[in-house]
């Protein structure tokens, strides 16, 4: 069996928020849902989040994903183990992290499970040319990890220990359940320190070891807000880096942000100053363009996204969109299309090689093949109180400056003259004009400029 324990009550007071430290996002996602997606990819069994201040907006975010256990004064890391110790399995291992480190990766997180099989506890260390305020970590002549002395118990030759504790750690379930009875408070701080394990576990000539990990960044806490944009960074480069190995072309990396979740196909180009969130997939040869936004959206082959907003929807292949598109609601766009610039649409389904150019609202629409749409159109779905379907038919032709009465029907190969407001079904093949006629006073337009 596989367990995690993640601590995530304290308050996080250098953050200088009223949001629990570990619900500050990093490319669009909470910090803990960092940990616990890195968590899943190594296919836990069971994780335990140890919660205290802002519990709330932490159950709320995380449901049902994990198990939760209080902490509700603070008394140091191992009183936080502690609340979690009834809820382990007593078989298997235990992997310790925390909802503020979420640049730990998930082969890390493989690596301490797999490197834990013959040990009875793992430590995770670091070696820093300036340790500051880390523990350190003592070994013996053999390189033997004998303890772990936290910064403000240091002696003074201690200090001068360049190899620290990290804080996580992979545990024997079975023994950590038996010895962690055994912590004291007995120092500076009248804390209970998981650190003191390695001691204790070592007095009952079990087997522990030190680890050092590969990069230090990785295992960097955040306490502040520069922390919060050092930890966004590492996360960026590794994400954008992981991608151009597998053939996306990025203009400017830095100034491109991706989340965990999203997904590409080779050939795509990514111009700088995009934000792509949640779960996202963007298929071979598609080009997205600077100011572009994409939440939770699929977008198909060669198509071009051009400083547009994209939430919850899907667009197919060889589809032009933008400048300053927005399609949101779960719209669908077939393949073809070209939705231009100003031109938003909802809950909206285009069919094949539509054309909307420019300043145009689609709004709970079903909209056929080879569809034109002028300037300045509205589906007009909303009667103050309930939404109503807009149907279009195949090859109709929408004039500018249409109004759309839903709920209403336009046929086939029909024609909506400009400057109508239509409120009346359109049969297949009709021309539907409704405006008033043009009326003509003479010289009152003169008199009228004239007027004061």
């Amino acid at each position: 069996m596989r367990n995690a324990i993640v601590l995530a009550a304290g308050k996080g007071t250098r953050m200088k928020s009223s949001l629990p430290k570990v619900m500050h996002k990093i490319l669009g996602q909470p910090m803990i849902g960092h940990v616990i997606t890195h968590l899943n990819e190594v296919h836990t069994d069971k994780n335990i989040m140890v919660i205290g201040h802002g519990a709330e907006i932490i159950q709320e975010y995380l449901k049902d994903q994990v198990l939760f256990a209080y902490q509700h004064e603070q008394k140091g890391t191992g009183h936080a183990v502690m609340q979690a110790i009834d809820q382990l399995d007593p078989n298997g291992d235990t992997v310790l992290l925390y909802g503020d480190c979420p640049c730990v990766q998930s082969e890390t997180i493989e690596w301490l499970f797999e490197s834990n099989k013959d040990f009875d506890l793992t430590v995770l260390t670091a070696f820093f040319f300036d340790p500051a305020k880390y523990g350190r970590i003592v070994r013996d002549k053999k390189l033997r990890i004998r303890k772990i002395v936290e910064y403000k118990d240091c002696s003074k030759a201690e200090l001068n220990i360049k190899e620290i504790n990290t804080g996580i750690y992979c545990f024997k379930n079975e023994k950590l359940i038996k010895y962690i009875k055994e912590l004291s408070n007995n120092n500076a701080q009248n804390e209970y320190y998981v650190t003191d394990l390695v001691e204790i576990f070592l007095n009952h000539e079990l087997r522990v070891q030190a680890i050092s990990v590969k990069d230090n960044e990785e295992v960097m806490g955040v306490n502040d807000r520069q922390d919060l944009l050092n930890a966004q960074r590492w996360i960026q480069k590794r994400i954008n880096t992981k991608w151009i190995e597998n053939g996306v072309t990025f203009i400017n990396p830095q100034g491109t942000y991706i989340s965990l979740e999203t997904t590409f196909e080779e050939d795509v180009v990514l111009y700088p100053n995009i934000y792509l969130e949640g779960k996202n997939h963007i298929a071979r040869g598609t080009t997205i363009l600077p100011g572009s936004f994409i939440i939770n959206s699929k977008i198909g082959e060669e198509s071009v996204i051009d400083a547009c907003r994209i939430t919850d929807s899907t667009v197919g292949n060889k589809v032009n969109i933008g400048p300053y598109a927005h399609l949101r609601g779960h719209t669908v766009i077939a393949d073809g299309n070209r939705i231009g610039n100003f031109v938003e649409m909802k809950n909206a389904k285009i069919g094949k090689k539509t054309r909307c150019a420019h300043l145009t609202y689609i709004g709970d629409a079903e909209v056929g093949e080879d569809v034109n749409f002028g300037c300045g159109v509205v589906t007009v779905n909303y009667d103050g109180k309930n939404k109503f379907m807009t149907k279009i038919g195949d090859h109709a032709f929408i004039g500018s400056n249409v109004n759309l009465i839903a709920p209403i029907e336009v046929g086939n190969n029909a024609v909506v003259a400009a400057g109508s407001t239509i409120d009346e079904n359109v049969p297949d093949n009709d021309m539907a004009i409704a405006r008033q006629r043009q009326v003509n006073k003479p010289g009152l337009g003169l008199k009228y400029i004239q007027k004061k």
